[in-house]
């Protein structure tokens, strides 16, 4: 049962990761019936002000002593990369006496730095996930993910994905009636569909040899067009195994990969920016139809053409088909 929640906040610390965590767990909402939770802000020592990134100043009531005894300790994002020696001790020690650990955005790198990434599978923002992982090589991060669940660990992507990883704690521990009474007070979705996937702008390997160059670009003005290695070969004027061996040396993928990406990159940009119907996006990019592309879309997004379509395409912007 979740009753207590430390939210930690340290220097450069991110306003609106902080404001999810306060949001969610640090407003009364007893006039909805919902429960009141012990939640106490802690710095590094009590009242004395710490900068924000936004050029404000948040002044915690408590010290690290809050940490002790709360059922849920949750590290707010921040900038920083270098922590005081007492405030990873007193992470540590929340966590050996069985507190749940959260972290929002860039906080898991606290976490990391207290070695509660050892072994522990997390995630963190698409954008971080390289300096996550060559910080702390023995987490296992999985970068695609909103948030991660792992027991007494928790963490979450950028930003707004505080919100689901924080939404999804208090379902874990209160139950769907809570939960849905917080996400309505706040107006978001109690969960969400997809992960990160859907928000990384994921570019076609490039390819660093004269020699593909023009059949990679042929390709890609071609995507109707159902390719196969020993066409591709016969363009490139190469046996079928010196094109395969090359492709992958200079791209870092097959063929098929590489086609098959770029045909999900047209799909996204049709998804935006067109009102064409599925069966047509489908077709212009290459995968003959709607339930092909669904099943390739889906895979390499993480959600359906449809719902893409519903959270990316501006009407304002729109062109026509």
């Amino acid at each position: 049962m979740l009753r207590s929640v430390a939210a930690l906040v340290l220097p450069e610390l991110a306003v609106f990761e902080f404001g999810v965590l306060t949001e969610v767990f640090g407003l009364d909402r007893s006039d909805d019936g919902l429960p009141v939770l012990d939640f106490r802000v802690c710095g590094p020592q009590a009242g004395v002000p710490l900068e924000t990134t936004s050029g404000a100043q948040i002044v915690p009531r408590h010290g690290l002593e809050g940490l002790a005894g709360a059922d849920l300790v949750a590290v707010g994002a921040t900038h920083l990369r270098e922590y005081p020696p007492e405030v990873l001790d007193a992470l540590r020690a929340a966590a050996r006496n069985g507190a749940t650990v959260l972290s929002v955005c860039s906080g898991v790198f606290v976490l990391g730095a207290a070695g509660l990434l050892d072994g522990r599978r997390c995630t963190v923002h698409w954008h971080e996930a390289d300096e996550l992982r060559r910080l702390y090589p023995q987490a296992v991060v999985e970068e695609d993910r909103l948030f991660v669940d792992d027991g007494n660990l928790v963490t979450s992507a950028g930003t707004a994905a505080g919100i689901d990883a924080c939404l999804h704690l208090v379902r874990r521990e209160l139950g769907s009636a809570v939960v849905n009474g917080i996400a309505r007070r706040m107006v978001v979705p109690p969960q969400r569909e997809g992960g990160q996937r859907q928000f990384i702008e994921q570019p076609v390997p490039e390819c660093t040899s004269d020699s593909l160059s023009a059949v990679l670009d042929w390709m890609n003005e071609n995507l109707q067009v159902e390719h196969t290695v020993a066409d591709l070969a016969r363009r490139a004027a190469m046996s079928q195994r010196t094109f395969a061996r090359r492709f992958t040396a200079e791209t870092g993928t097959t063929p098929h990969r590489w086609l098959s990406r770029q045909r999900v990159l047209h799909a996204r940009h049709l998804l935006e920016e067109t009102d064409l119907p599925m069966d047509a996006v489908a077709h212009r990019a290459g995968f003959g139809g709607a339930a092909l592309l669904r099943h390739h879309f889906r895979r390499a997004v993480g959600v359906s053409p449809a719902d893409y379509r519903t959270t990316f395409r501006c009407p304002q912007e729109t062109v026509p088909a």
